[in-house]
C-alpha cells in the first residue's frame, strides 16, 4: 500500500549509506540509491523534519552460520558517503547490530522530537533496512519503506523483503511519490 498520510512529525532514517557498504556489489546501482536518498534528505531538512544517518561500526557478538573472521577494514569504511551532505542538525546513529534501534539511542532521539512516522531507505534491504523496519513497527511508529531508495547484495532477498515482508510492517512507496507528498504538504 502506498503512503496514505504524511504525519506532522516524520523522520527519514537512512541505513548504512557509508563508504564501506555502498562500494559492495548490489542488486541495484548504489549510485542511484545514494542519489535518491540524498534527495529525500534534502527535502526532509527543507521541511524541518529530522534526518537520521545510520552507519554500522561492528557486528553483534552472536555466532551465525555466516559468521566469518572480519578482514581488516579501510579506515574510512564507516564514513557516510559525502553525497548525503550530513548537516549539524542530523541525528547520527552508529550501530553494532543489524537494525538501528537495538543498542542505540534511536528510539529516544525520535521520541524526544515527537516523531510518529519513519521513512526508511538504504542498504541492505533484507538486513539493516528490514531489521530497522521491524523494530520501528514494534515500537509503534508508522513505517514507510521507500523501496527505490534501497538495495541489497542479493536481488532475490531484496525482492522477498519488498513483496512479502514489508507489506506487514508498513506502507511501501517510491522516492518521487514521497517527495510529491512532502511538497504538497508544504504548500498547504
Amino acid at each position: 500500500m502506498p503512503l496514505t498520510k504524511l504525519e506532522p512529525v516524520a523522520a527519514l532514517v537512512l541505513i548504512d549509506l557509508q563508504k564501506g557498504i555502498v562500494g559492495l556489489p548490489t542488486a541495484h546501482p548504489s549510485s542511484e540509491i545514494v542519489e535518491r536518498s540524498a534527495r529525500l534528505a534534502r527535502t526532509f531538512r527543507e521541511r524541518g523534519l529530522p534526518v537520521v544517518l545510520v552507519n554500522v561500526t561492528g557486528r553483534a557478538p552472536g555466532r551465525t552460520s555466516f559468521t566469518r573472521p572480519m578482514p581488516p577494514l579501510p579506515p574510512d569504511w564507516t564514513e557516510l558517503v559525502p553525497k548525503l551532505n550530513q548537516q549539524p542538525g542530523d541525528i547520527l546513529i552508529s550501530k553494532q547490530r543489524v537494525g538501528a534501534f537495538i543498542g542505540t539511542s534511536l528510539d529516544e532521539e525520535l521520541r524526544r522530537r515527537g516523531v510518529t512516522q519513519v521513512f526508511l531507505a538504504g542498504v541492505a534491504t533484507s538486513a539493516g533496512v528490514e531489521a530497522t523496519a521491524r523494530s520501528a513497527y514494534d515500537h509503534g511508529y508508522h513505517v514507510v519503506l521507500v523501496v527505490d531508495a534501497m538495495t541489497d547484495m542479493d536481488p532475490e532477498a531484496h525482492r522477498y523483503s519488498v513483496e512479502k515482508t514489508f507489506p506487514r510492517l508498513g506502507e511501501i512507496d517510491t522516492t518521487e511519490n514521497v517527495l510529491k507528498q512532502l511538497s504538497e504538504t508544504a504548500a498547504h
